[in-house]
């Protein structure tokens, strides 16, 4: 049974002290919500890693992930770092791949292959985002540049290897600008991407991997996202900043 996931992606906002009360709000509020198999997980900026991470303690249902890291293991890269850092820190899951660094930092899809690389080879799991622009969808031709995206940077995996992946589906016309993917247009999308992975490695890899939402996931979609077969949870943005609002989207998990 793959896991269901409800993950906050902070991205740059926060100071230290905003962000240590965020945490401890959403840890207060979720002691009971989260059942299962469920996991959550806050993305936060690097500076605040170890210090959110030692506030969550030994919980074993609330994780940190960081946003993004270098493909390079060490050496003369200023302002980058590694999963090798990571691993150190004992931080267990990477955001790759998300359309911001795709869009603002000109990562493509071979590059982001060698950061899959470097995060699995630290025994870490890559959250990969892939999704599709609004002239993209607006063409038709969304579902041939997500499996495009998928398998440039995931192909080259073994089965085992893939199977440590977690796979977010962001429609970029939908992160930040309140418009989102229908319930059904979310459900079409991560299916097309489940059947693509179960072409190339079989059914019950696909089955195996987690596929979770973001695009302006919010308390009042958030159910009837998640109610979707191949949704298996959330990759929030805003309203991850919003300690009520991102209790009341993992309930909806």
């Amino acid at each position: 049974m793959r896991q269901q996931i409800v993950a906050g992606n902070w991205k740059m906002n926060k100071t230290l002290q905003e962000a240590n009360t965020l945490a401890s709000e959403v840890m207060a509020m979720v002691a009971d919500e989260v059942k299962g198999d469920a996991k959550v997980i806050f993305c936060v900026p690097f500076p605040y890693l170890v210090p959110i991470k030692n506030q969550l303690g030994k919980n074993s249902r609330i994780f940190v992930a960081a946003q993004n890291c270098s493909e390079h293991e060490s050496g003369a890269y200023t302002g980058e770092v590694s999963a090798v850092m990571l691993k150190s820190m004992d931080i267990p899951y990477v955001i790759l791949g998300h359309s911001e660094r795709r869009q603002y930092f000109g990562e493509n899809g071979s590059l982001l292959a060698k950061k899959v690389d470097a995060v699995l080879k630290q025994s870490l799991s890559p959250i990969f985002c892939c999704g599709e622009p609004l002239e993209i969808r607006e063409k038709g031709t969304h579902e041939q540049l997500v499996k495009q995206q998928v398998e440039e940077s995931l192909f080259h995996l073994s089965a085992e290897s893939l199977q440590k992946v977690v796979i977010a589906y962001e429609p970029v016309w939908a992160i930040g600008t309140g418009k989102t993917a229908t319930a059904q247009q979310a459900q079409d999308m991560h299916e097309v991407i489940r059947k693509h992975i179960a072409g190339k490695y079989g059914q019950p890899v696909a089955d195996n991997i987690s596929i979770l939402y973001g695009g302006s996931v919010n308390a009042a979609n958030a159910k009837e996202l998640f109610a979707n077969a191949d949704v298996d949870g959330g990759l929030v943005g805003g309203a991850s900043l919003k300690s009520r609002e991102f209790t009341e989207i993992i309930k909806a998990i």
